[in-house]
């Protein structure tokens, strides 16, 4: 007896130690605790008498004062779990019938040791009455039992049982069986009652992170979660599962897939190339305050608007006629937009350039300037200047005197030599080109002095 209690031990803590890792939903159990064997049912002739008095442990209960059963169970499904029990007793009380209808009396048949093994179907009531702490049930089986050296039999076992579970893993429970023995004497092997009490642990499942949630009911059986999330993990705690996340370690709301939005303006932090700023989702969730296109943190000029290409900043029009710098011809002129920022040349400005030019004066049948005409050429440079886009020819031209070759010859070297000064005093080549014609073109008579004067000429035309 004392080697049996040992063994008693041994598989209370092997249950404790395996129920630390479980859940509810551990398929095996084993209980163990005290039994009573009852056999006043055999006593009985009628079958109100069997259960009359049943609990009358005093008189008719055999109780061995020690951990005298074990069972151990497994869950097989839809509330039904199959195990074997084995339990010793002593039989120290025998109740026999007297004579006279209803009159019993107890006595010892001489210590005899029990022994039973029982094979056990129980179903579970506890799903059916909603109780997460109280398990009643109801039971069958059958088993075979010893009694003494000399008395054994086959018995049909049924009963009902309950079971009461602090936690999810540990109960306390009792359970009464009826066992109807299949001796053909009766008196040798009696049917009975045998009574269960003792506590029983929940094992066997299996849960692989270790949070608490049995790996077939759990999502992310190798990682440890939340029961709410049928076992996935939450590390941010914003109630979206990392799986789900993709800010998995920054708390954010499901809009945004569990991601920050620091600075509220509707992008997430991680789509967000300014969170802690306010901005515009065109823009990448960056500023801009002067609405040019531009964010403030590229714009040079974040409080006017200006193209992107300049850096946000306007393009300068030092000369204030609208056209930028950079597309003006005439930056430092005014001009008109037609004109790329230059200014247009007027019929005014035409006309006093040819009234000077008609007053430039050669010396005789040379292209040599003579000195009263430096200022004339002066004066034409500074028009010029003032149209630095415009482009003009110079003509030259000649009275009759002389013939016409050495006439067309002198007329081209004259309009070169007035070309040539105008280049040298700043006037860009390409705007000037220069011709002669000779005599052929008169604008007055070479029959008179003045006339002849008029047509030794350079005139200054507009080419664009």
């Amino acid at each position: 007896m004392k080697h049996l209690n040992k063994l008693f031990v041994a598989l209370v803590m092997l249950a404790v130690y395996s129920s630390q890792a479980q859940d509810s939903n551990n398929p095996w159990a084993i209980s163990f605790g005290a039994n009573a064997v009852d056999t006043r049912v055999s006593a009985a002739s009628k079958l109100e008498d069997q259960f009359s008095q049943s609990f009358n442990t005093k008189d008719n209960w055999n109780i061995l004062p020690s951990v005298s059963y074990v069972n151990v169970s497994k869950y097989v499904g839809s509330n039904f779990s199959f195990g074997v029990t084995g339990s010793i007793n002593k039989i120290t009380k025998y109740v026999l019938p007297r004579d006279g209808e209803g009159s019993y009396s107890v006595v010892n048949p001489g210590d005899k040791n029990y022994y039973a093994a029982d094979a056990v179907i129980n179903y579970s009531l506890m799903s059916l009455i909603k109780s997460k702490k109280i398990d009643p049930s109801i039971h069958i089986g059958g088993g075979y039992t010893w009694i003494g050296d000399d008395l054994h039999a086959g018995t049909l076992n049924g009963g009902l049982g309950l079971t009461y579970w602090f936690t999810d893993l540990v109960g306390l429970s009792y359970r009464a069986t009826y066992k109807q023995s299949y001796e053909d004497i009766r008196e040798d092997m009696p049917s009975h009652m045998q009574h269960f009490a003792g506590v029983v642990f929940k094992f066997g499942g299996k849960d692989t992170d270790g949070d608490g949630i049995y790996d077939k009911d759990d999502a992310c059986p190798e990682v440890a979660g939340l029961k709410q999330f049928n076992g996935c993990p939450d590390t941010d705690a914003d109630g979206i599962t990392d799986a789900n996340d993709s800010c998995p370690d920054l708390a954010g709301p499901a809009e945004f897939n569990g991601c920050p939005d620091t600075d509220g303006d509707g992008i997430a932090d991680k789509d967000d190339a300014c969170p802690e700023v306010v901005g515009l989702k065109s823009l990448g969730g960056c500023p801009d305050t002067d609405g040019d296109g531009v964010t403030d943190k590229s714009d040079k000029c974040p409080g006017v608007k200006g193209p992107k290409e300049n850096a946000g900043c306007p393009w300068p029009d030092r000369d204030g006629d609208k056209v930028f710098d950079k597309d003006d011809k005439c930056p430092d002129v005014a001009g008109t937009v037609a004109n790329n920022g230059c200014p247009d040349v007027t019929e005014e400005a035409v006309k006093k350039l040819n009234d000077y030019a008609k007053t430039i004066l050669f010396d005789s049948g040379r292209a040599s300037f003579k000195k009263q005409t430096f200022p004339v050429l002066q004066a034409i440079t500074a028009i010029l200047k003032e149209y630095p886009t415009a482009i003009f020819s110079l003509e030259g031209h000649t009275d009759s005197d002389g013939n016409d070759a050495t006439n067309q010859k002198l007329s081209e070297v004259r309009a070169a030599a007035v070309k040539a000064y105008l280049i040298e005093n700043g006037i860009a080549s390409s705007r000037l080109t220069s011709a002669g014609f000779g005599e052929s073109k008169p604008i007055d008579s070479n029959k008179t002095k003045a006339g002849k004067a008029n047509n030794r000429r350079v005139e200054v035309k507009l080419v664009k």
